[in-house]
């Protein structure tokens, strides 16, 4: 029997800070009602989602044809996750009534045998489980079952896990190397993941080790892809026709799993499916599937990563491409990405506490997924570039995918509910614990009260963080009953990669004290008495950051870096065009705090230079000798989370030195 290890849950860890509850607010009154009424398709000038008529037609309430996309239904699921979360820190009777509607009608639109899926119930009935490379039958089933597992953890009601655990059962019936079964998998992972949560719902073993199945028959040959594909007439869903043989790279089934070591194909798909191949490693004691793990990691995040922590350098099949191939203003980098790395980064910290998952964890939140949503919770990017020229946008078709302004909804709106869902459930990400060796792990530094459970009892701390705008970071211990005799347990705090001068002062009550280095964790172990304070003090400074000399497309640039932040340019404050300016050589950054600026928020300002327009030889002449025509000019940074929340301009986080 394999113990389920569920870790904190939810109600253990409550944010409270002045940067983050903005956000959980922000999420909480209007992000998650917001996309209600977008999944209604009440949003005026909003893409449709169609996602609520499906339910309601395949439930048998309406008439009507089935609208969006195959996996339509995965946007309502992710909705309902992120709703569960919300609920567990903020209960709200009126949208925990809206939640249980949805659920009943979820349940209406199941049927008799458990399957769940508006599209073959709608349009395709007699089609199920016949194009699993194209139909994400099994992804939309991934999604709903953590959507129960977060609204049963957040309210305590099992319907929707009911519903789940029935077309959980369906599956397994369906699925599996057994006489009579299906050999297939999914063309889009997730469920491998979900089964996984629900797993740890239920303490089911049979749902793990369909997922076992599921990450485990990924990739063996014959190609079951290409065998489904002749049983169709090689046809597709996306494409009239008959189509070339499924390209297996795109969705990682090029190889068994264990035998992959280049993070290949479309990257969300990748990054969930690494994320279960983590969560497997854990609960199993996987050797092999772990090291696999270790080898995609380093992959993606030493050869394959933006600085802001996005993945998929590619719109063609928003994939990755290959090894230091990471164009700016092609960019792919869907948010979707980033939050599934995101995922893969704390399966990987619950393997191994080793700070450059927290690293990877925190840069890719702060920057990319931050970016993504505007500050007014109701417009999204699918896209985050580095690099972004309206003009070119608009009018050439390779750079259509970048938007210069956030969108209300999309066709395919898999990113919005992504960012409600991963938001939500933030307080899931600050904390680790290692009970057998008294060890509790801080993530992440962001306010917060935690409650854990170690060999030496039960421990609470009261986290203070001042980031990202200032490096003081506080943790308060209080102990049951005034804790008589104290608590032994090491509290081991990350040493960000961002820190790169000497080592961070620790103050106990006061007085600096010493401590060790693990993993890049830095250990206070030591008694612990009742009210206890552990100061850590993260000096925060601004970087000029360089770029692997492989990386082609920030040769001769610099980025700008102030602890977990990414800046850039925006037009808004240096003018156009952008690729004119260029950073001095000798640049001393300077930082202020700007209250007015869009909430307040650090800015950057250096010395550069820009090309003077002005003194070229002719303006009807494209091209002429080379002479220098640099004049002096202050250059303006903000957080690259905070660029297109005012005007539509241009924008750019790799900036040209004035030497290149």
């Amino acid at each position: 029997m394999i113990t389920p290890t569920n870790g904190l849950r939810v109600p253990e860890v409550r944010i409270r800070d002045d940067f983050w509850n903005d956000y959980s607010e922000l999420v909480r009154q209007t992000v998650i009602p917001y996309q209600w009424e977008a999944l209604n398709d009440r949003v005026e000038g909003a893409e449709p989602s169609f996602a609520i008529r499906n339910f309601r037609i395949a439930a048998g309430l309406q008439e009507g044809e089935f609208g969006g996309m195959v996996f339509q239904d995965s946007d309502l699921a992710k909705w309902l996750e992120a709703v569960g979360y919300s609920l567990a820190n903020h209960p709200d009777p009126e949208l925990e009534k809206i939640a249980d509607d949805a659920i009943d009608l979820i349940g209406q639109a199941q049927r008799e045998n458990g399957y769940l899926n508006t599209y073959f119930t709608i349009k395709e009935p007699g089609k199920e489980w016949t194009n699993l490379h194209d139909a994400h039958e099994l992804y939309c089933a991934g999604h709903m079952m953590e959507a129960a597992v977060a609204y049963y953890n957040g309210t305590g009601k099992r319907k929707l896990l009911d519903i789940m655990c029935r077309f959980a059962d369906h599956i397994d019936e369906t699925f599996g190397t057994e006489p009579g079964k299906l050999r297939g998998y999914c063309g889009h992972q997730e469920i491998e993941l979900a089964l996984v949560k629900l797993y740890e719902a239920t303490g089911n073993e049979k749902y793990l080790k369909l997922s076992q199945y599921f990450i485990d028959e990924r990739g063996r040959k014959p190609s079951y892809f290409v065998e489904e594909w002749e049983r169709r007439g090689r046809t597709s869903h996306w494409v009239q026709g008959t189509v070339p043989s499924p390209n297996l790279e795109y969705n990682q089934s090029h190889l068994p799993v264990r035998e992959q070591s280049v993070a290949v194909g479309h990257s969300v798909r990748a990054v969930y499916m690494y994320t279960a191949m983590a969560d497997l490693a854990r609960l199993t004691g996987d050797a092999e599937l772990r090291a696999a793990c270790e080898r995609l990691w380093n992959n993606v995040t030493r050869k394959q990563m933006y600085i802001t922590g996005g993945i998929g350098s590619t719109h063609h099949g928003e994939a990755f491409s290959f090894d230091y191939d990471l164009p700016n203003d092609t960019v792919y980098a869907e948010t979707c990405a980033s939050i599934g790395l995101i995922f893969f980064a704390r399966r990987m910290l619950q393997l191994e506490a080793k700070s450059e998952y927290a690293d990877v964890l925190e840069r890719a939140l702060y920057n990319n997924v931050l970016g993504s949503m505007s500050k007014d919770g109701k417009h999204f990017f699918y896209v985050n570039p580095l690099e972004v020229w309206p003009e070119a946008s608009a009018k050439n078709p390779g750079k259509h995918h970048v938007k210069a302004v956030r969108q209300k909804w999309f066709g395919c709106s898999c990113c919005p509910p992504n960012v409600a869902r991963l938001l939500s459930s933030l307080n899931e990400y600050i904390y680790g614990v290692s009970p057998d060796e008294n060890r509790i792990y801080a993530h992440l530094f962001i306010g917060s009260e935690a409650t854990f459970e170690l060999g030496s009892g039960k421990v609470s701390l009261e986290q203070q963080s001042a980031l990202p705008w200032d490096g003081r970071v506080r943790f308060k211990v209080s102990l049951p009953g005034g804790g008589a005799g104290g608590a032994k347990f090491a509290l081991a705090l990350r040493v960000p990669a961002w820190f790169q001068s000497g080592r961070p002062e620790l103050r106990v009550n006061g007085q600096a004290v010493e401590y060790r280095v693990e993993n890049g964790y830095a250990l206070a172990e030591r008694t612990w008495a009742d009210g206890d304070e552990a100061d850590w003090l993260l000096p925060l400074e601004t970087k000029l950051i360089a770029a692997h000399p492989q990386i082609r497309a920030d040769a001769g640039r610099v980025a700008i870096q102030r602890g977990p932040l990414v800046y850039c340019l925006e037009e808004a404050d240096n003018g156009a065009p952008l690729a004119s300016l260029a950073v001095s050589a000798d640049a001393k950054p300077a930082e202020r705090f700007d209250a007015d600026l869009l909430g307040g928020c650090v800015v950057v300002e250096l010395d550069g230079v820009a090309t003077d327009g002005a003194a070229w030889s002719d303006e009807d002449q494209p091209y002429a000798p080379y002479r220098p025509l640099a004049k002096p000019k202050p250059l303006k940074a903000v957080p690259y989370y905070l660029w297109g929340n005012r005007e539509a301009g241009e924008m750019s986080v790799w900036i040209r030195t004035s030497q290149a």
